[in-house]
């Protein structure tokens, strides 16, 4: 089978969050599998890490990074990424592939290739990775809802499959957007290699020493709305007036400058911290706040690893790959039910789901910290649920059946 992946971004522009590194862990094992991927990108956020406009091999899969123009940025903050070289692949190569796999949408190469899928008739699948969650959707409509009506609504119309990762995204997209599509739900996946249950977990604290002797309560994720982080501040300073044994560790990218209200709301309630990936300090001596910057590899393993308590209180997350990374590396999670794989974690007992409001959340942080054996329970179901649902290899082999029934 001939697969190609269309994206916007792709690895190792990791930087644009879970969904990424998820895609190329997958397209990684589908390689492994005998299914020749091909991945069609464009060069944003790649800093030169690979050339541009020739095909490069990454694990195995084939990825050609085309250069584009910024063009209507009033759409994203990297705009519309239109390209003519990749405009020119696909009508050259389309015909070629068996299969076609489109992420994520409003942009200029998710969108063409839609529109050239239909033109030649071949079969492709779109996964919008949480982009067409209601909240989202209505977050700047006036913007929207035209690129909608008139450029995305007929690529999703006659796209053969739409790949959601959680029965949540389900539930709150197909249905909202009238969707008649058939639908395939698999979940994205971890590397359970990476998490292996060797890593050091002091290696944290010796190379952030003033974390030592601290219960460390975690967020991984980009600095975004998104996540929630003005509703862990409150809960982190609500809960640091009853304990002082506590440091909050902020582990991520800034998108968009956020990162400046999340520290303006850390001075609002008199937290000190400090900013290793600016050397921003705001402290005189008793830190109570990290900003790690981003983090990757083996430095992001042991960030898991050396923390106690993994915090997610999203206000939106198609489905939340750090929350199951935290769970591979049996750190107990505080998720909102805003966060796709709420249901899986409620079910299994593998976390505390809670609403995405500071009291929720700050009772959630503070049950796990002083129940042990709550802890421990959450600790054992969460592994269990990763190795069951989760694991990479597994989730190859369900998309390799899909990919299979679509073709069919």
């Amino acid at each position: 089978m001939k697969l190609l992946c269309i994206i916007p971004n792709y690895w190792p522009a990791f930087q644009y969050g879970g969904p990424v590194v998820a895609l190329h862990y997958l397209n990684k094992v589908l390689v492994k599998k005998g299914i020749d991927v091909t991945v069609y990108t464009t060069n944003v956020g790649l800093n030169g890490d690979a050339p541009v406009n020739e095909e490069v091999h990454i694990d195995g899969v084939k990825v050609t990074y085309f250069r584009f123009a910024n063009l209507f940025e009033f759409i994203t903050k990297s705009g519309w990424r239109f390209s003519w070289q990749l405009n020119k692949a696909l009508k050259e190569n389309l015909k070629t592939f068996d299969l076609v796999y489109i992420v994520t949408i409003w942009s200029y190469p998710t969108t063409v290739g839609a529109y050239y899928c239909r033109m030649y008739r071949k079969p492709y699948i779109i996964a919008p990775q949480g982009m067409l969650y209601p909240d989202l959707f209505y977050k700047k409509i006036w913007k929207k809802w035209p690129y909608y009506q008139f450029v995305i609504k007929t690529g999703l119309r006659d796209a053969s499959a739409i790949h959601y990762t959680t029965d949540d995204e389900v539930e709150k997209t197909h249905l909202f957007l009238k969707l008649k599509n058939q639908t395939i739900i698999i979940p994205n996946g971890i590397d359970l290699s990476e998490f292996s249950g060797l890593v050091d977990k002091e290696r944290l604290k010796v190379r952030y020493p003033h974390l030592r002797d601290k219960k460390i309560i975690l967020f991984l994720g980009r600095i975004n709305w998104k996540k929630g982080l003005d509703i862990l501040v409150r809960a982190y300073a609500m809960l640091i007036k009853e304990r002082t044994d506590v440091h909050l560790l902020i582990v991520g990218g800034d998108e968009a400058g956020y990162i400046k209200k999340v520290k303006g709301w850390l001075k609002e309630y008199g937290l000190n911290y400090i900013d290793y990936g600016l050397e921003d300090k705001n402290y005189t001596q008793d830190v109570r706040v990290t900003f790690t910057g981003m983090l990757s590899g083996k430095e992001k393993i042991e960030a898991y690893a050396g923390s106690d308590i993994f915090v997610l209180p999203s206000y939106s997350e198609n489905f939340g790959v750090a929350v199951a990374e935290a769970m591979a590396s049996e750190v107990p999670v505080v998720i909102s039910n805003n966060v796709g794989i709420y249901k899986d974690i409620e079910r299994n007992k593998a976390g505390m789901v809670v609403d995405a409001n500071t009291h929720d959340v700050y009772r959630g942080i503070k049950l796990l910290l002083e129940d042990a054996e709550l802890r421990k329970e959450v600790v054992i179901n969460g592994r269990r649920l990763v190795e069951e649902l989760y694991d990479i290899d597994k989730v190859a082999d369900k998309m390799i059946e899909a990919f299979g029934e679509i073709l069919r």
